[in-house]
């Protein structure tokens, strides 16, 4: 088995862009899987090859009986599965760092209106953690749903390669064995309890990414509602405010209402002029309140 340093790193920084669910599905592999896969699992399974017997002395029996046995060693067969598990996440985190630089360099060349800087920075919170929304959430369920996809096909694989127990005594009739020959396999007990215990850690990773995929949605019904509640009760919204031809319904400081579709620039009074004008520079400031207090809520 490799070392896991490198791709512990990776998947260490994708913990600051994940769920809380998603946290614990990153410790899990961690701890039950990387670690305990590279502390405990060669020294169950290093003697798989050489303490398996066969009471025969056919020449090339006892190979072939093995390989009928272990088509693939259990220790390589989950390191495929942390790997395959692991790469929708490395592929996520990608995107995360994508968007993270390019919503830095619009930041950084912003030119626009209060409105338009608002929306450019929609996904960084703080020190470069982003908020799954939009595409970022599209790639995060994706990548969620993928790692649902592999599990279900490794646990699949692993009772159809396998099983999920071994037996002291192995029967095999492959050529070129003369007859039925009985294989014994070192520890079969010992090897059994480790291979229940990796699976019941792929059942409860799974487990944990079909939660997280329904956390997700239904969060994300939530947060629509709300901003569908918000905008229906703060219905000033103002898209441009040097547009002084089409407004929402606004309350001026005299009480009059700027009625939707109403030209109000037009006016030749300079008092009516700078209480539009006015209006429009309160305007702004409740849209940007209102935006905060709505990522913040978020």
């Amino acid at each position: 088995m490799g070392d896991w340093t490198f791709l512990g790193r990776l998947l260490d920084k994708v913990q600051s862009q994940s769920t809380v669910i998603g946290k614990i599905w990153l410790t899990i592999l961690f701890v039950f899987r990387i670690l305990l896969l590279g502390a405990g699992a060669e020294k169950v399974w290093g003697d798989e090859q050489s303490g398996f017997v066969c009471n025969t002395r056919q020449p090339g029996c006892e190979n072939v009986c093995y390989d009928k046995a272990f088509p693939i060693s259990h220790i390589r067969f989950w390191v495929l599965q942390i790997i395959f598990v692991s790469t929708p996440t490395l592929i996520y985190l990608g995107h995360a760092l994508h968007v993270i630089h390019m919503e830095n360099k619009r930041t950084t060349n912003e030119t626009e209106t209060t409105f338009r800087k608002v929306k450019k920075t929609k996904y960084i919170i703080t020190r470069g953690k982003v908020k799954i929304r939009g595409i970022l959430l599209f790639t995060y369920l994706l990548q969620v749903l993928c790692k649902i996809i592999f599990e279900v096909g490794f646990i699949m694989g692993q009772w159809y390669l396998f099983g999920f127990s071994l037996g002291p005594i192995y029967v095999c009739d492959r050529a070129p064995c003369p007859h039925n020959v009985d294989c014994f396999i070192s520890r079969p007990t010992e090897k059994t309890i480790f291979i229940i215990f990796m699976l019941a850690v792929s059942c409860l990773s799974l487990v944990l990414n079909v939660t997280e995929i329904i956390y997700l949605i239904f969060r994300q019904i939530a947060v629509s509602t709300r901003k569908k509640y918000h905008y229906q009760n703060h219905s000033g919204f103002v898209l441009d405010p040097t547009d002084k031809s089409v407004l929402s319904e606004e309350i001026s400081p005299s009480g009059s209402k700027f009625l939707k579709g109403e030209k109000q620039c037009s006016s030749p009074d300079p008092n009516s002029q700078n209480k539009f004008n006015y209006s429009i520079e309160k305007s702004v400031e409740k849209l940007k309140d209102d935006l905060e207090k709505t990522s913040k809520e978020e």
